[in-house]
């Protein structure tokens, strides 16, 4: 069976929810996991998809996850990596994947409970668009996870605007417009629900069951809080200035050009109305010299990066009209059009951005 391509989205139809698994050596999870997916959804009435997606896994998990694929070929998917990408990776793989309305992640690691789904659709014909999880009592350790992802979550809603409690809980439920043409990079998986709220998105939150660790171990660490800023940083200039990145760099370079006027014009003054700095520095050097301040430097350095943040500023213009215009994407995404016999084609037109 191949599984290398992107699903037919004409497919996606036929199935009403896709569970979306992304596991990294979890041999000894991935059979229980399996076993209460399966408890959980055979007695809904939704049709349903089971995508997994191994991570370039080496403990038997790929083997486990075929074992799998062959005994429920009616729900089980199976793609495999070629080697370790990361998360962010496997779930995109498991997006292209996904034929289902609702696209619902969740961890490998069974920390997640799969009898939280039927809550979050629950949540979702309340008439959200995305239901994001939240492991309100978590088991896992106090200075290494909860600590940083406390401060990490503090800091994510504050810049984004977006008031989640835990933007770090895989398991969420989302309407499948929310990620059409959606590509996911570095830690941005868990920057979806922002994303899906500044494009016009209704967006809850649920608290989840979370449970400890009982096979395997953690993919986490310390040093995952600190990718998880620089990509908000990212994601937040993305949102601001992607259309418009020399309003960035530009005010930048106008700010510097600022700068280095002043510092021109104090440079002046100190030589020849004021010379007190130079003699405050060194007593015995010449009043009248230029070099003995850092003035002279301040003023070409001020002046290179205005002007070398200006061009930068071109350059993205240039390259950011270049991804629209070639891709034939729009600025703008419309929610509904009302009136006239074509207004559904022009609304999910405009969507293909």
């Amino acid at each position: 069976m191949n599984h290398t391509q992107p699903a037919p989205r004409d497919a996606a139809a036929a199935i009403d929810v896709s569970v979306l698994i992304p596991v990294y050596n979890e041999v000894d999870n991935v059979e229980p996991l399996h076993a209460e997916l399966d408890t959980v959804l055979r007695k809904s009435p939704w049709r349903y998809e089971l995508i997994f997606v191994d991570d370039g896994s080496t403990d038997g998990t790929p083997e486990k996850l075929a074992a799998i694929e062959r005994r429920d070929s009616e729900h089980a998917r199976l793609v495999l990596l070629r080697r370790n990408y990361g998360q962010t990776a496997a779930l995109s793989a498991a997006l292209d994947q996904a034929r289902g309305a609702i696209l619902i992640p969740i961890d490998g690691d069974l920390q997640n409970d799969p009898a939280d789904i039927p809550r979050l659709i629950a949540e979702l014909d309340r008439g959200h668009d995305v239901v994001s999880g939240w492991r309100k009592h978590r088991h896992d350790a106090f200075v290494t996870r909860k600590i940083p992802s406390w401060i990490a979550n503090r800091l994510i809603a504050r810049l984004s605007g977006v008031p989640l409690h835990d933007f770090g809980c895989t398991l969420k439920a989302y309407r499948r417009r929310v990620l059409e043409g959606v590509r996911l990079y570095g830690e941005m998986h868990r920057f979806i629900p922002i994303f899906a709220q500044w494009q016009g998105a209704r967006v809850a939150e649920l608290v989840v069951n979370h449970r400890p660790r009982t096979a395997g171990r953690t993919k986490y660490g310390l040093g995952r809080t600190f990718n998880v800023v620089l990509d908000l940083i990212l994601i937040r200039f993305l949102h601001h200035y992607a259309q418009r990145p020399l309003h960035f760099f530009g005010r930048f370079g106008l700010w510097s050009f600022a700068l280095g006027f002043l510092s021109f014009v104090a440079m002046l003054y100190f030589k020849y109305v004021f010379p007190w700095p130079a003699l405050f520095w060194s007593p015995k050097l010449d009043p009248k010299s230029f070099v003995e301040t850092p003035l002279p430097s301040l003023t070409v350095m001020f002046f290179l990066a205005g002007g070398m943040s200006i061009l930068m500023g071109i350059q993205a213009e240039v390259v950011m009209r270049t991804y629209y215009e070639s891709q034939a994407k729009t600025t703008y995404l419309v929610g509904e059009v009302r009136g006239g016999a074509d207004s559904q084609a022009a609304a999910a037109g405009s969507d293909a951005r």
